[in-house]
This record gives structure tokens, sequence and C-alpha cells, in this order.
């Protein structure tokens, strides 16, 4: 995996760190209520729910992806799966009081009860379907990018929860700041932001469906420059 990659990966959890729902209010709520060791504990929930959607996506896509890793189509499938999150993302009308509300329904125990606060981070992420589509077009389009190769795809991921991890630290340490910053409007533009990114990004994809194979490799292209 080289520098591209990487840089790619950590693009990727820093993003996917700043989706704004439940998990992310919950966890400013942990901070401040209950302090940073108590929303690192729910944290660390949170990143085993992904690591769990990660498993489930790629154990069910890994045999389809190998049989039509070369096939243009597969773009059209990553591109389309990350429009549709993108789109639901974009048309979100919840706000800031809303989500908040929603987060409190799963209520923060009185003490720091570590190993409560790390189940409630995993179900309260778990139940999120959304988060499954959303590593489902993740891997989708970085399996066949990286040859389908698990060593490759392994590090990739890891480097996306990795730098999705650090991020939250960051939130974390942050949370009273955050708090007072997140606005409804804010959170709006943040969320329609996010949503465009991802339509964007999806559109691409289905684009590069239309390219011959020949297109798509950047030494060609480089060799045309030059």
């Amino acid at each position: 995996m080289d520098f591209y990659d990487i840089k790619n990966a950590i693009l990727a959890g820093i993003f996917l760190s700043f989706m704004i729902g439940p998990v992310f209010f919950m966890l400013i709520q942990t901070s401040i209520l209950k302090g940073a060791r108590a929303a690192i504990a729910f944290n660390i929930g949170v990143i085993l729910g992904d690591i769990a959607f990660i498993l489930i996506a790629y154990l069910g896509s890994r045999k389809l992806l190998e049989q039509i890793k070369d096939d243009p189509r597969l773009f059209f499938i990553g591109g389309f799966i990350l429009v549709i999150y993108g789109l639901i993302t974009y048309l979100d009308k919840s706000n800031k009081k809303e989500s908040v509300e929603e987060a409190s329904v799963i209520d923060i125990p009185v003490s720091n009860n570590y190993i409560k606060l790390l189940l409630k981070g995993f179900f309260l992420n778990f139940i999120n379907i959304g988060v499954l589509i959303f590593w489902l077009g993740v891997i989708i389009v970085i399996g066949p990018a990286l040859n389908m190769n698990p060593t490759h795809i392994f590090w990739y991921l890891t480097t996306i929860v990795l730098s999705y991890f650090v991020t939250d630290i960051g939130k974390i340490l942050l949370a009273k700041k955050l708090k007072k910053k997140l606005t409804p409007i804010v959170i709006y533009k943040i969320k329609k932001t996010m949503g465009l990114l991802l339509i964007i990004f999806g559109i691409v994809l289905i684009l590069k469906g239309f390219l011959p194979k020949e297109k798509l490799n950047f030494d060609n292209l480089i060799e045309k420059v030059e």
C-alpha cells in the first residue's frame, strides 16, 4: 500500500469521524458528563461496532468482488451505494436537538462502568444500518483498487479505523468547545457538506465505469503527458 492509499485512508477516517448523528453527540455528551476515560470506553465500543460491520461487508462481498473485480460495473455498484448514502445524509432533516434526544434514549449510567459504556457504544453504532451501507460502499471501491490483496485491504481499513479513533480522541478532549460551536445551523451545513461530498464521489465512481480500463491506469496517463 503506497502513500496515496494511506493518505486516502486517513482522510476517510477523519471524514467518518465527523458524520453527524446520535453517536457523535453521545460521545461529546459522555465526555462532558463522565470524563475522557468514560468517553474513550464508549468510543472503543463504537469502533468495535464498525469492525463488526467491516467484517460482515468484507466477508459478504469478497466472492462477488473477486469474480467481477475487472468489471467496470463494479464502479456503478460502489458509486451507486455512496450516492444513496450521500442522499440520505444530505436530505436528513434532523437537527441538533433531535439528535441529542435520540442519543439520550440510551442513558449514561451514574457510575463510570466502562464495560457498560463500551457495550452502549457498540450497540448504538451497530443498530445503524447506514454504517453497514457505508462500509460496504468503501470495500466495493477499495477492494479491486488494491487488487483484492487481503494484506493491503486489512491495512487500508485499519488506517481508516485508527485515524477515525484518533480524531474521536480529539473530539473528546475538545468536547465542551465543540458543544458550544455545534449550533443547529452549523450541524445543518456539516450534514449538507458531507452528503454532497459522498454524492460527488459516488458520481465520479459511476463515471469511471464508462472509461476504458486503460484510461484508468495512471501510468499510461503519465506516459502520454511526457
